[in-house]
């Protein structure tokens, strides 16, 4: 059964190093922390340059979603920078990242075990048709005016980073619709397991 998760209701904690904050958006199985999730998505907001933690055994999306950019050191030698033009990057929760900002960001980040499970994550132009490609399914609005997912005689209004989780039960085609006529991005977390 699809489950709307408002931002407005999500809790930012502050990371120990005081570098940023996480806001966790979804985890299963529900109530999991960090060493026993097999996926995690949350919004983390970059308040200085710093290090990321470690997560062996985890594969990671991360996608510029507010702020100019940052750019990210992976183990000291591949250096890449998220920006408007350049928002997405995966890579090895092993890896060791370096991030450097000049002002605040706020990144999406998908987290899944690599022996438990894989995602796919998609950045969407509203208005669209979507097809669904897994079992769990998370669509977020990342950017612009709400949005309207609608299956069949079910619709859900999302707005600006809110989240609806979608499991096995729900329709495998949604169509996303852009309230008042303005347009939007949803990324679109599909995860397979």
């Amino acid at each position: 059964m699809a489950r709307f998760i408002a931002h407005a209701d999500l809790v930012a904690a502050p990371w120990k190093n005081g570098g940023g904050s996480t806001t966790e958006v979804a985890v299963f199985p529900r109530g999991a922390g960090f060493d026993d999730f097999d996926w995690r998505i949350s919004l983390a907001t970059i308040a200085r340059s710093g290090a990321f933690s470690v997560f062996p055994g985890i594969d990671r999306s991360l996608c510029l979603v507010a702020g100019d950019g940052v750019t990210l050191t992976l183990d000291g030698e591949r250096r890449i920078t998220l920006s408007a033009a350049n928002p997405l990057l995966w890579f090895a929760g092993e890896a060791a990242v370096h991030a450097d900002v000049a002002s605040i960001t706020t990144d999406f980040n998908v987290m899944t075990r690599r022996s438990r499970c894989r995602h796919q994550l998609e950045r969407v132009s509203v208005p669209a048709e979507l097809a669904r490609r897994s079992p769990t399914t998370l669509l977020f609005v990342a950017d612009g005016g709400a949005v309207v997912a609608r299956a069949g005689a079910r619709a859900y209004t999302l707005g600006l980073f809110d989240a609806l989780l979608l499991d096995a039960d729900d329709a495998m085609h949604w169509s996303l619709a852009a309230g008042a006529g303005a347009g939007a991005t949803v990324f679109v977390a599909d995860l397979i397991t």
